[in-house]
């Protein structure tokens, strides 16, 4: 052990390089924990109030510690579960397509090879994030979405199942954006163990104080940094974990020790906001927007709820010499008093109004459940019953609300966790051989989740009303033949997402049709064939009869030549 802090010295020493770029490191990450300390105590109150169980990012609480001393009133919270719940089967949906690839280049879905190949990816990327931990840890962001307005999910490869991925707490992180207001550096402190820490970076790289209590006190948590950022001295061509893209530094705050240096290819930690002004960083929610409601409602019902009970077991007004203490309130109780005095025990009267708090709660909870969307994505039970199309329509126009949201989130979220989930399979080698022809070529990421698909329903109903009005214009003009129909058919397949597996190719629709119009003509010409049979056939008893008719006369004339000349 002496010889490991022996060489640990003589590594800082050595190299001061690092040294220098953990300090600077750290310099920089006290800049983004002052800018951040304005949102801190925000958090901590929604956190409070909607999100209990992640409560600890100004209060430090004991694990498995009671975190609803503020609840009175559980609108906010079950609010918070609605709107997580309804993003997760809208945009992630596990039971059904959320996704799909397509090529940039058009031309390649005519490809039988190209498209077998693009279909298997898609299947195996599916097989992946269904055996892998997405669906529960991306559900855990939603919850931070729609409370603190900003989420991050971790994407690593996983050598059991392909990929993993872990959620961060939003107290962990500390995050900054590009000139482009993409966030490309990320800050996590976090806590490790002294015996994780030694198992994880080794323990010859530790610190001393970190080694000596992976030996005396293993349990013992020190604060560990990991820096996240593109890497700005890379040397292009070079191999290692030293020189890729993005850097991941993990150095010990106390020390300014680097403990490790690696990265990553793509961005692996993904930060997304529910919505986002121009000037902040960090993003806003839905919790921020009615939290005045929220600790409002709780006030009131703390209030209304000592108010009841001040109704239901009132303080009671008892004459300060006519009764024999104590008083007993319990049923049955016995009280004795003086004989002959008019002194009662009576009820203290309050004069609460419980119907007005109630209506005043009511509003109250309205306006929660307006802010998260609640009446419009889930409507009330007792409403009339409607038609099967009616209630699609109006679930398409609940979706339609939160186009805001997935544009971002398409943005922030989906499109680079789905990049970063396929290079990570790529480079595990777990899809097909691609055809060689397909070096080179960019693939899109086409977004088919129900919310998305609802998106689409405006334009699908545009061009259903264009074809209705065209068809009855049709009948007193040739106006349907501005209509591509085959651009028409495109275009509904597309907006609809029609599985490619159900739908033609160019070149098979091609091909279809000149087999059809050759098996047109051979009919065709079949039939006059035939028509020209059937004439043929109607007039053979008619030339029979005219070659009967100048036979007898043929006859007719030879005998009356021969009677002449006799």
């Amino acid at each position: 052990m002496a010889e490991a802090y022996s060489d640990n010295t003589n590594r800082q020493t050595n190299n001061s390089q690092a040294g220098q770029t953990a300090e600077a490191l750290h310099r920089r990450f006290t800049k983004l924990q002052s800018n951040r300390s304005v949102w801190e105590s925000h958090w901590q109150e929604i956190a409070d109030y909607c999100l209990p169980r992640k409560a600890d990012i100004t209060k430090k609480r004991q694990e498995g510690d009671k975190r609803t001393e503020l609840i009175f009133d559980a609108t906010a919270i079950h609010a918070v579960e609605l709107l997580a719940s309804s993003l997760h089967g809208m945009l992630t949906n596990a039971s059904s397509p959320w996704f799909t690839l397509a090529y940039q280049d058009k031309t390649l879905a005519d490809n039988i090879d190209a498209m077998e190949w693009l279909q298997t990816v898609t299947t195996r990327m599916y097989e992946a994030f269904h055996h892998s931990n997405f669906q529960q840890e991306v559900h855990e962001l939603y919850y931070d979405l729609v409370t603190f307005g900003t989420g991050c999910i971790y994407v690593e490869s996983d050598a059991k199942f392909g990929l993993r991925f872990s959620t961060r707490h939003i107290a962990e992180m500390y995050i900054t954006e590009n000139s482009r207001g993409i966030v490309d550096t990320i800050y996590r402190k976090y806590k490790l163990s002294a015996r994780a820490a030694a198992d994880d970076f080794g323990l010859s790289i530790l610190p001393r104080k970190i080694a000596e209590a992976a030996e005396k006190n293993p349990l013992e948590e020190f604060d560990i940094m990991q820096v996240i950022q593109p890497r700005e001295d890379r040397q292009i061509g070079k191999i290692g974990q030293e020189n890729m893209p993005i850097a991941s530094v993990h150095y010990d705050p106390d020390s300014k020790t680097i403990l490790r240096e690696s990265g990553f290819e793509e961005q692996a930690f993904l930060v997304c906001r529910f919505l986002k002004d121009s000037i902040s960083t960090y993003g806003r929610s839905p919790a921020m927007s009615c939290l005045s409601d929220v600790k409002m409602l709780n006030k009131m019902s703390e209030t209304s709820i000592r108010a009841a009970q001040k109704l239901i077991d009132p303080p009671l007004m008892v004459p300060d010499d006519g009764f024999v203490q104590p008083v007993r309130t319990r049923p049955g109780g016995l009280n004795y008093y003086r004989s002959g005095t008019r002194d009662r025990i009576e009820p203290l009267q309050i004069g609460a109004n419980i119907p007005v708090s109630i209506n005043m709660e009511e509003q109250r909870r309205q306006a929660i459940r307006n802010a998260f969307y609640v009446d419009q994505l889930f409507p009330p039970m007792d409403a009339p019953r409607k038609t099967a199309t009616q209630i699609l329509g109006e679930q398409e126009s609940r979706m339609r609300i939160m186009a805001p949201v997935l544009g971002r989130l398409q943005a922030e979220l989906l499109q680079p966790l789905i990049t970063r989930s396929f290079m990570l399979m790529s480079r595990q080698g777990l899809f097909a051989e691609a055809p060689e022809f397909l070096a080179g070529m960019d693939l899109d990421i086409r977004y088919v989740s129900p919310l998305a698909k609802a998106q689409k329903q405006g334009d699908l109903e545009s061009i259903m009303r264009a074809l209705e009005v065209m068809g009855q214009v049709a009948q007193i003009a040739p106006i349907l033949d501005h209509v591509d129909v085959d651009g028409l058919a495109d275009y509904l397949l597309d907006t609809l997402d029609v599985p490619a597996v159900v739908r033609k190719s160019q070149s098979q629709m091609i091909e279809e049709r000149e087999e059809q119009e050759a098996q047109a003509q051979e009919q065709a010409q079949l039939q006059e064939a035939m028509a020209i049979a059937q004439a043929a056939g109607q007039a053979a008893p008619a030339l029979r009869e005219v070659a009967n008719f100048e036979q007898q006369q043929q006859t007719d004339t030879g005998q009356q030549t021969t009677q002449a000349a006799e």
